[in-house]
């Protein structure tokens, strides 16, 4: 089963944690000193806001599945449109392991499309120390418009 994804970046964590809160009547289900999560059942959204150094507003969009077999289909529909697809195998992002893809829309926004696998204690494999997680940014893809010419091991892949 699909669940549509949402990621925000914030200014004020602690503010957008309060006004989300209100918004879908439960508290987070993922809370870090950079991270909040939501996993909403109606309407069926995976809500994530961070504070990471991008600019505010919507990060990216993707789909979350349960299975491999849903993430090839969905991976080998996109492919049949000819659109450039960045794939992360094994990536450590947002505090959990998962096997995506990206893809970005011909408006820019960068779309994934993951499998979780586990849940792990750091943003990602940019954290390097605590001090420079505020301004080291993982997830979206470095590279926004990732080009077909490009295979997926040339492409920047994240935490730029």
């Amino acid at each position: 089963m699909k669940r549509f994804h949402v990621h925000v970046s914030v200014d004020d964590l602690a503010a957008s944690i309060r006004f989300y809160t209100t918004v879908f009547g439960e508290a987070p289900t993922v809370h870090k000193d950079d991270y909040a999560k939501w996993m909403i059942e109606d309407p069926r959204i995976n809500f994530a806001i961070s504070k990471r150094g991008h600019q505010a507003g919507v990060n990216h969009l993707g789909l979350q599945v349960d299975s491999d077999e849903e993430l090839a289909q969905l991976r080998s529909r996109v492919a049949s449109a000819d659109v450039a697809l960045l794939d992360q195998t094994n990536a450590s992002c947002c505090y959990v392991k998962s096997d995506k893809y990206w893809v970005t829309d011909p408006q820019g926004v960068p779309w994934e499309t993951y499998r979780t696998m586990e849940s792990i204690e750091t943003f990602g494999d940019d954290t390097r120390t605590r001090a420079d997680t505020a301004t080291r940014a993982c997830c979206v893809p470095t590279q926004q418009k990732v080009e077909p010419s490009l295979g997926a091991s040339e492409a920047k892949a994240c935490c730029g």
